[in-house]
């Protein structure tokens, strides 16, 4: 682990070589899992807030279960994230020539909206833990799914916090990003 300033971040970020092969993979994660996206709490209200502007882009089955389960709901460990379409798929997806899509960021890049889509999803496969003292915990989240992103990211020899600099920035930062810079060179010359 290496600590900047309240971030605790897992050497993994580090280490492990990752680039997202949506060809290949399809953006299954926003079709599997046990869970919807986590939410900032923030988020949740500019959920509720912009809903209109990316509404037109969703699938029928996400819209009617956004109104039928809220624009976020409360999972098993007490956590805000997205509804769901059945028993894993996210109701904010949509999907064009067998890939899925986010329509939240759909809707950002059509300029409709100035929220990307949630900070979680941005940073995937990062996952955030806040701990009770204030800081944050920045982990590798492992998901099988995600082993064609592995293979590319070797193959382009990139490691993760470079894959995902315009999420990391967003949530954190530019010195944040920078000091991950300065934190990766530093774990290279220990080698």
């Amino acid at each position: 682990m290496i600590q900047i300033d309240d971030k605790i971040v897992s050497t993994e970020i580090f280490t492990t070589r990752f680039c997202c092969d949506l060809p290949r993979c399809k953006g299954i994660c926003c079709v599997e899992g046990n869970a919807g996206a986590p939410l900032e709490a923030d988020e949740v209200d500019t959920l509720e807030a912009e809903y209109e502007t990316y509404k037109p882009y969703m699938k029928p089955e996400g819209i009617e279960a956004v109104e039928r389960q809220g624009f976020m709901v409360i999972d098993e460990d007490g956590d805000y994230t997205t509804p769901l379409i059945g028993e894993a798929e996210c109701a904010y997806s949509f999907e064009q020539d067998g890939i899925t899509f986010c329509a939240i960021e759909r809707a950002y890049n059509a300029g409709k909206t100035t929220f990307i889509k949630p900070i979680s999803c941005h940073l995937y496969p990062i996952r955030l833990i806040a701990f009770g003292n204030g800081s944050v915990g920045l982990n590798y989240h492992r998901w099988n799914v995600c082993h064609d992103a592995l293979a590319l990211g070797r193959e382009k020899g990139l490691p993760m916090y470079r894959m995902l600099k315009v999420p990391l920035i967003r949530r954190f930062g530019e010195e944040f990003f920078d000091a991950l810079c300065s934190a990766a060179q530093y774990l290279n010359e220990q080698k």
